[in-house]
């Protein structure tokens, strides 16, 4: 079988050798008869996969142990509200930070909840840029900041010092670097990128932040609840977990987040170089200082190459490279499971299409 070179946004590349992984253990896990999708999720057999991903994370982001590790569902949009009912404080402001379409949706469930601020926006530049300085507020409930922005292909190079406690989606670029968790006291990502499946949603949280959460708010939806009972409060997605576990492994034997890092900057270059070299046949959405690696955004001349484009690329094998439907154009997402020979071949083609049509 030929596999496609994937550059979806989300649900995204899984890597081979994890599908294969999954594959062999199906039907029967590790002798039980049972495929990992049957398991109970009070038995040893999936105790041992929940803990195991934990432990990863821990290993891999060198996460300390005054902060939770939480496996929950509802997606990262479930975060956005879960966020203010347990932090947003009544006569406290929550800041934000605008670099996209997903801070929008976070502050406009926030402003559902509670008192909200814009300390920064790049909206009216079209969100080409993160606006990386900022008065950086003494009052308040916390800053909320998108650490990669999928729509617009911008992410921060270097995170904010706050004074107030700093809250992260890192939906899109978690485990593609190396990164500071001190610095953050929560970070939350939907898996469907670089960790995984959709269906679970990761959420590192200070201790220090669940002593001091609201209380009147449903049990359900208290960080503190799962805190408190390992993300088994409820039935967990335990195959979303289990997949998670084998990409953990996966990006630990690619030699931990250091190897990542330095191959996703390869990869993202190779795609960069392209468009920066194409004499304004490619053109980039994002300035060059705020561009991410993990979501490469650009248009072309006019609308009929960029049709012409996506139907040639999908004819010789690329996919998900339509931009988002907000904004059109084109998207190739390099997240980690995809290969260097990926880019490499988009390039390429990239480079035959430009002669072809100029």
């Amino acid at each position: 079988m030929k596999r496609t070179h994937n550059f979806n946004a989300g649900p995204a590349a899984i890597p081979l050798a994890v599908l294969e992984k999954a594959q062999s253990e199906l039907i029967d896990f590790k002798g039980t008869g049972m495929s990992v999708m049957e398991l109970s999720h009070r038995s040893k057999p999936y105790e041992d996969v929940h803990n195991k991903a934990s432990e990863l994370m821990r290993e891999l982001m060198g996460i300390p142990d005054e902060y939770e590790v939480l496996f929950l569902q509802g997606g990262a949009s479930l975060q956005f509200a879960m966020i203010p009912m347990n932090f947003q404080k009544s006569g406290s402001p929550a800041h934000f930070v605008m670099s996209g379409v997903w801070s929008e949706k976070a502050l406009s469930e926030a402003q559902k909840l509670g008192e909200t601020a814009i300390v920064a926006s790049s909206k009216e530049q079209q969100y080409t840029f993160v606006p990386e300085i900022f008065e950086d507020p003494s009052e308040g409930s916390y800053i909320h900041i998108t650490s990669n922005n999928t729509i617009y292909g911008t992410q921060w190079k270097t995170f904010p010092k706050t004074k107030l406690p700093l809250v992260a989606d890192m939906s899109s670029d978690i485990m593609s670097r190396k990164i500071d968790v001190n610095q953050f006291s929560l970070i939350y990502a939907g898996a469907q990128k670089n960790l995984g499946p959709s269906g679970v949603t990761v959420v590192i949280v200070k201790k220090e932040m669940l002593e001091n959460a609201n209380q009147d708010i449903p049990s359900i939806l208290k960080y503190e609840t799962h805190s408190k009972q390992n993300s088994l409060y409820n039935t967990p997605p335990t195959f979303a977990i289990y997949m998670l576990s084998l990409v953990l492994e996966w990006i630990k034997e690619q030699g931990g987040l250091a190897a990542i890092e330095e191959l996703n900057e390869r990869k993202a270059q190779i795609i960069y170089s392209c468009i920066d070299s194409s004499g304004g046949f490619y053109r980039g959405h994002a300035k060059k200082e705020s561009r991410s690696d993990m979501n490469i955004t650009f248009t072309l001349e006019n609308e009929e190459l960029t049709k012409a484009f996506l139907k040639e690329s999908k004819d010789r094998g690329f996919s998900g490279l339509n931009g988002h439907r907000s904004i059109g154009g084109c998207r190739a997402s390099a997240y980690n499971a995809v290969p260097l020979e990926a880019c490499e071949a988009l390039a390429e083609f990239m480079a035959e299409f430009q002669k072809k049509h100029r």
